[in-house]
């Protein structure tokens, strides 16, 4: 939000109540839930603090549909990650808690692409809802399908057997950490800073940070990772 202070938490009171399924809620980071979500509040209402766990179950039961932007909304991310002492949760885990059955449109990436963000959300102004087709983590397809190993520059070194030993090293990055090969972006197409660059083009491989177990189960972040070591949510 822009503005801030009582004038701002009356806006958004004003819209969960008389603007109830013609507004979109687009939450950013994650949700901390632990004692009644006193981790983390967005002001005051009535002289109490105004949690966002609170505000965004309010807003989300009367929105059209919720966008989750960024890793940390969508699936949790570095906030819920082991030991997570607020009990920080993702929009889609808070809205099953309290049985509201808004959509959830999962827009992960730490930080996502701005694209995909806007592209998502124009899609759905000028289209409606059935323009965005959603994979099975609710993620778009259209920003979300492709695999980054499908369309990495270094892909022919993969095939080829040729690998980074190290930082630096010519080659596919495989064994120094990448996720690539099962991480779903479109980051190799797409670049970031217009076009510029992305993370294996300067030199990084892929942390996999757009799959809803990142970063707990895609670290050590430079060390190789198996097929066997993936958890079910990441196959």
């Amino acid at each position: 939000m822009a503005g801030q202070g009582e004038p701002v938490i009356e806006v958004l009171k004003d819209t969960e109540k008389n603007r109830k399924g013609g507004y979109i809620l687009v939450v950013e980071g994650a949700i901390p839930t632990a004692e009644g979500g006193a981790y983390g509040s967005i002001g005051e209402k009535g002289g109490e603090h105004l949690t966002i766990q609170q505000s965004v179950e309010d807003l989300g039961k009367n929105a059209l549909l919720t966008v989750a932007l960024g890793t940390c909304s969508a699936f949790g991310g570095i906030p819920a990650a082991k030991p997570n002492p607020t009990a920080c949760k993702s929009v889609r885990a808070v809205f099953d808690e309290k049985r509201i059955e808004t959509l959830v449109v999962n827009i992960p990436g730490c930080a996502p692409h701005p694209d995909w963000f806007v592209g998502t959300v124009a899609a759905i102004l000028f289209s409606g809802l059935e323009a965005i087709e959603l994979d099975s983590l609710a993620r778009p397809k259209l920003f979300y399908g492709p695999l980054i190993h499908e369309n990495c520059p270094r892909r022919a070194d993969f095939d080829k057997g040729k690998f980074a030993e190290r930082l630096g090293d010519p080659g596919c990055l495989y064994k120094v950490g990448c996720k690539g090969h099962y991480t779903n972006a479109d980051c190799s197409i797409r670049q970031w800073n217009n076009g510029v660059s992305w993370c294996i083009k300067a030199g990084s491989p892929c942390l996999g940070c757009v799959e809803p177990d990142f970063p707990d189960n895609t670290s050590p972040m430079y060390e190789k990772i198996t097929f066997e070591e993936l958890t079910w949510s990441q196959r």
